[in-house]
């Protein structure tokens, strides 16, 4: 399975970015992130229109595997890892060849990418940084190849 995360914002060097891409290389399934930003100046609905273009064009980027899109978001599922684990699992049982995540920009998600999603996620009620978000993903797409594989890195 291959694993793409789509996310608005460019990540500088420091502990967050070297913590999503220890996670990156400990995956055995293909990982790539894609960054995104939106031109300067725009706000509110104008910059999360822009964001949900540029998000749409990486997406419709040609695949040669049936992919499916999910989406982090407030209003999202909340699920154990051993869940979210058995999600990933059963796509790939679905023949999903990829997963993209989308991780939108501080105002959120456009509704046209959120209904497109196959899953909405999110990590719990708390808003997050980012860059924090994209430590989160990262840490529980390994976490569920862990439990998939039945390697002891998730302890009940």
């Amino acid at each position: 399975m291959k694993i793409r995360v789509i996310a608005l914002g460019r990540a500088k060097p420091g502990p967050e970015k070297t913590l999503c891409e220890s996670y990156a290389k400990r995956l055995t399934w293909p990982c790539e992130l894609v960054e995104l930003e939106a031109r300067k100046g725009l706000a509110g609905a104008e910059l999360i229109a822009a964001e949900a273009a540029l998000i749409e064009k990486v997406l419709a980027a040609r695949r040669e595997t049936k992919r499916v899109l999910v989406a982090l978001d407030e209003r999202g599922q909340h699920l154990t890892s051993r869940d979210f684990a058995k999600r990933l699992a059963a796509l790939g049982n679905q023949g999903y060849g990829e997963i993209d995540f989308v991780i939108g920009g501080a105002d959120g998600l456009a509704p046209v990418i959120r209904d497109r999603a196959a899953l909405l996620l999110a990590f719990g009620a708390m808003t997050w940084p980012h860059l924090l978000v994209r430590v989160l993903l990262m840490e529980q797409i390994y976490r569920a190849q862990t439990i998939i594989a039945g390697h002891p890195y998730h302890r009940d």
